[in-house]
Order: structure tokens, then sequence, then C-alpha cells
């Protein structure tokens, strides 16, 4: 992987948020040291062509993995991504089932989300000042159906072409982290009907609809959940052994997802009017 380095700031249209193994064959990637006005995103934005499009690739958690999912800046990630000009925003995350049928390996693009997480700066309009002495106002954004639904159906083809095969829809519920749930959470989840549960899908899909960007969450199951799995549970390391061995099949799916994505100017969904008719304040 050929890394220049480059500070255009008007780059791709299409985001991927995730680990360095999603980017790490793609070639002659400009690296864009990116500021915001909620302080630096969790790395520097890599951007090059993938899937025939200009896509911009950022570390969720650091090139390194050092930041973990509670002290993510994921307003700062989502506003460096639209600084760029991305207008659509893929987001795969690793994941535990909550069901004995969503085992390791399982591909899931959620519909919903629930969020049980506390503490994350979660919205971009919270009337406080923000650095550059813009005040943004206080508005309320629909997030009945939180995903992309044309994103949503661009990563369901591809990874059916891929094939692999997809459930297609489910409830992610997102917890605080960085600890696991406990056997009693994990089967209270469950029993909510709930499908998967990770650390990290809220609020980037929240986020992304306030900034008008579509966002497509595709969620690597990679153990059975504390309350599904007999035995001594969930560790780290069986979870980064999982996501890492589904990285390039991971990868063929982005790929096809990121081909079959809009252009940008020919986005109608949810999203893209999401702030149709709001004044926001935030400068845009």
């Amino acid at each position: 992987m050929a890394i220049a380095q480059q500070h255009d700031a008007s780059a791709a249209d299409i985001g991927i948020i995730g680990g360095t193994g999603l980017y790490a064959l793609v070639d002659d990637l400009a690296e864009v040291s990116v500021d915001t006005p909620y302080g630096p995103p969790s790395d520097s934005l890599f951007v090059g062509a993938f899937g025939g499009r200009r896509v911009a690739f950022l570390p969720r958690h650091g090139r390194e993995h050092r930041i973990p999912p509670h002290r993510i800046d994921y307003r700062a990630n989502l506003w460096a991504l639209r600084s760029l000009g991305v207008r659509q925003v893929l987001g795969p995350c690793a994941t535990g089932g909550l069901r004995p049928e969503y085992g390791p390996g399982t591909l899931l693009v959620p519909d919903q989300f629930v969020d049980r997480t506390s503490g994350r700066k979660q919205t971009f309009y919270d009337g406080e000042r923000r650095s550059d002495g813009l005040l943004p106002e206080v508005v309320h954004v629909s997030a009945a159906d939180p995903y992309c639904p044309t994103g949503r159906l661009a990563a369901l083809k591809a990874a059916g072409a891929a094939g692999w095969e997809p459930v297609d829809g489910g409830t992610l519920v997102v917890i605080e982290g960085p600890r696991f749930s406990t056997r009693a959470e994990s089967r209270w989840y469950g029993a909510q009907g709930w499908s998967v549960v990770g650390m990290t899908g809220h609020p980037e899909a929240v986020l992304a609809r306030e900034l008008g960007l579509c966002y497509t969450s595709v969620a690597v199951v990679t153990d059975l959940d504390a309350g599904v799995e007999a035995g001594e549970g969930v560790t780290h390391t069986e979870v980064l052994r999982v996501f890492a061995g589904s990285i390039d099949r991971l990868r063929g799916v982005l790929t096809g997802a990121v081909a079959g994505l809009p252009a940008t100017e020919d986005r109608d969904c949810v999203c893209s009017h999401a702030l149709d008719g709001l004044e926001t304040g935030l400068g845009f």
C-alpha cells in the first residue's frame, strides 16, 4: 500500500468507516489530514479508488486501534468525511450474535438499532457554540428508519453476488463498552427480539442522518454473545481473530456495495432529504 501525503479536502463522495484491513490492498492512497469544529477525527482519512469510485477510508479506532469505542469522537469522524465531499457512508462493524442461528461468520445488514450507550455526544444540534464560533440551532431530525434504504439494498445485493448470503434486516443493539455484556444483559437483549450486539453503531448512524448523509451498517458476527454461548463467553482475542478472518470476504462485499451506490447527485432517499426545510446553523 503506497500512501502519499496530500491536503486536498475534495477527494471522495463515499466513506467507509472501519479497520485498516479494509484498505490495506488499495494502491495509491492519499493520506488526508482533516481538522473539524469538534476536534480531530480518529485518524487521517485515506482516499483512493475502490469499487470504481473515489472512497475515503477512516480507521474508526485509529490505525493502531488505540481508541476504545466509548472514546471515539463520532462527531469529528462524520464531519471530517462530509468535509471531503462524502455523502454516502458504509459502516462495517464486528458484532455478537444474540440468536443461535447468528453464529460466527454471519453477515447481517440491520434496518434498526437500539441505543444502550451512555455519555456519548450524539448530536450536532445541541445549541452549544462550536470552536469556530458558529452556534448550531436546536434541530430534531427523524431517526425512525436510521439506515439508508438504498445503501442497504446495495449491500445486500453485493453480499449475495459475493456468495456471502446476508441476513436482510434485524436490530443492532449498541452498548457502551469497552466491556462485553453480562449473561443476564445478553439474554435480555435476545428476549427483546434484537439480533446482534456491538459497541460502535451508535451514534454513527444518527450523526450521519443529522448531516444529510446516507449511512449503511454491515454487521459481521464474530461470536455468539455471552447469553447465547455456553462456556467462558466472548473474548477480545476471539473477536479480533474471527473478524480478521472475514476481512477478504468483507472487502469484496464493500467493493460491490460501493459500485452499486448511486452517484451523489442521484440520491433521492430519506437521508438526502433529512434536512429539507431546516435551518441547521452548521454553516453548510
